[in-house]
């Protein structure tokens, strides 16, 4: 990987190692206790959000870009639902990285590395990505292979994870993470083992199948990372190196294929304008401009809506407004239906200055695409530019009824309660915006700024006591933990 990926691996260092903090004392085993049996689904969980908040809050490489997510959350989740486990709770995330790589982690956290995204040549070959990554998952393979280790506590079984985690992005990194959890010998198997690739890829080839998807993706691409490998020699894709791909295996996902039912699946239209989106912000804006419309003006794309929608964007991109209204409006004629459609005609009207009309356009578009969460978003900050403020709280109390964890969502009404003078709901909003985000210490400070705040009712009041008392209980657990060396 580039070098942003070095620093990804450090986050996921110091989380690891720290994670403990973040578990209720009633929920972690003793130290002495041993290994998986005791690592129970929601501590896994506990631990994988520690570390994608920290990835989230201090990694400059992670793909803050909603749209994107959107798309890469939604194939996941329809791979999640066509699989052995359709209640599994997963979350996927991007990392802006050119180079081919996917990552499980505890609690069912995947990311994707962007050039993954634009690499693929069908969307049915990402899925076959994201459906292995599923499998690993499901079937607890990081936890299990951990475990085998047999190590005498759970502070030592999770710094043998920080030595896994690392090798999926950089072997270099990996065996300094190796050595500080005096666990040299498990560098042979920091790769995933061969019976987890074998188990990963059957259980996520029947998801990618179920899903609807060509089940001859997943074998072209890891046959393609397999040739780039004879290419590079020992430089082989950091994917192939976490995931050993063998002849056996590629033989027998070939087969599986190959003896499947028939089916030709033609690329979503969000497979193709996510491409274009990350396309354009992977290059200056200008660049980009040059390079779509030269796209377009030699006739040399695969599909033309997505590569309008790459020019259109790196126009506004550039802050050529009326020229990415121009280009927009020569998408809309090709009829696309897709979220990010009005996402971008909304986004264009904002930079206009005109956020009433991006307003009309979010709230036309989260009518039809109601599970949109870059549509809400935009069209909270589109009602707060517009200083629309009560149709603001209204639509983030519906939205938060949906997504109660969303931090996004307390950020956006914490502002809206700011720019209308509710003091005592913009720090009680604050406070879970912290605290979604494992930020406690500024949480519970955001809570005794409301106490102080005298325009409040006494339920409200009430409300924020309780809460408090919660924070400041979860406050003393982690600092007993830490006392304890957990």
């Amino acid at each position: 990987m580039i070098r942003r990926s070095c620093a990804v691996v450090t986050l996921l260092v110091a989380a690891l190692v720290s994670i403990c903090p973040c578990v209720a004392a009633d929920e972690l085993p003793e130290l002495g206790d041993v290994a998986r049996s005791d690592l129970s689904p929601q501590i896994e969980r506990k631990i994988g959000e520690r570390i994608f908040n920290e990835i989230r809050l201090r990694e400059p490489s992670y793909v803050d870009d909603p749209d994107s997510l959107d798309y890469l959350n939604r194939l996941g989740s329809r791979l999640v639902a066509a699989s052995a486990s359709p209640t599994a709770e997963c979350t996927f995330f991007l990392i802006r990285d050119p180079t081919i790589n996917a990552f499980a982690m505890f609690g069912g956290f995947i990311g994707v590395n962007t050039g993954t995204i634009l690499v693929a040549q069908a969307e049915s070959e990402l899925a076959g990505v994201l459906a292995h990554e599923i499998a690993h998952v499901i079937q607890n393979h990081l936890a299990r292979q951990v475990a085998r280790e047999k190590q005498s506590s759970i502070a030592t079984m999770i710094a043998m994870a920080v030595g896994v985690l690392a090798a999926r992005a950089n072997s270099q990194v990996a065996s300094a993470a190796i050595a500080s959890a005096q666990a040299g010998s498990v560098q042979a198997q920091l790769a995933y083992s061969r019976d987890f690739e074998r188990e990963a890829d059957r259980v996520g080839y029947q998801a990618l199948t179920q899903a609807g998807y060509d089940g001859h993706g997943m074998a072209d691409f890891f046959a393609r990372m397999q040739q780039a490998g004879r290419l590079y020699d020992n430089n082989a894709p950091v994917y192939m190196r976490s995931h050993p791909l063998t002849i056996e295996r590629l033989s027998d996902l070939q087969n599986r294929a190959e003896t499947g039912p028939y089916r030709q699946v033609a690329d979503s239209v969000d497979f193709q304008l996510v491409r274009a989106r990350l396309r354009a912000q992977a290059s200056p804006a200008q660049e980009s401009v040059s390079e779509f419309a030269r796209q377009l003006r030699e006739r040399k794309y695969l599909s033309e809506a997505a590569t309008r929608y790459g020019l259109a964007y790196s126009l506004l991109r550039a802050n050529n407004v009326p020229a990415a209204q121009r280009e927009f409006d020569a998408l809309g004629a090709l009829r696309v239906s897709s979220p990010m459609i009005p996402s971008l005609a909304a986004a264009i009207r904002m930079q206009a200055a005109d956020p009433q009309g991006a307003a009309v356009i979010y709230r036309a578009g989260l009518q039809r695409y109601p599970d949109s969460r870059a549509l809400a978003y935009g069209y909270a900050e589109a009602l707060l530019a517009a200083r629309q403020y009560d149709q603001a709280l209204k639509l983030l109390e519906t939205q938060l009824q949906a997504y109660s964890s969303d931090y996004k969502l307390y950020g956006y009404q914490a502002k809206t309660f700011a720019a209308t003078g509710k003091r005592l709901s913009q720090h009680r909003a604050q406070a879970e915006y912290y605290f979604l985000q494992g930020q406690l210490a500024p949480a519970i400070e955001q809570l005794q700024f409301a106490q102080q705040s005298t325009d409040g009712n006494f339920f409200e009041q009430s409300a924020v006591d309780a809460r408090l008392r919660e924070f400041r209980r979860l406050q003393a657990e982690e600092a007993k933990q830490k006392r304890n060396g957990v």
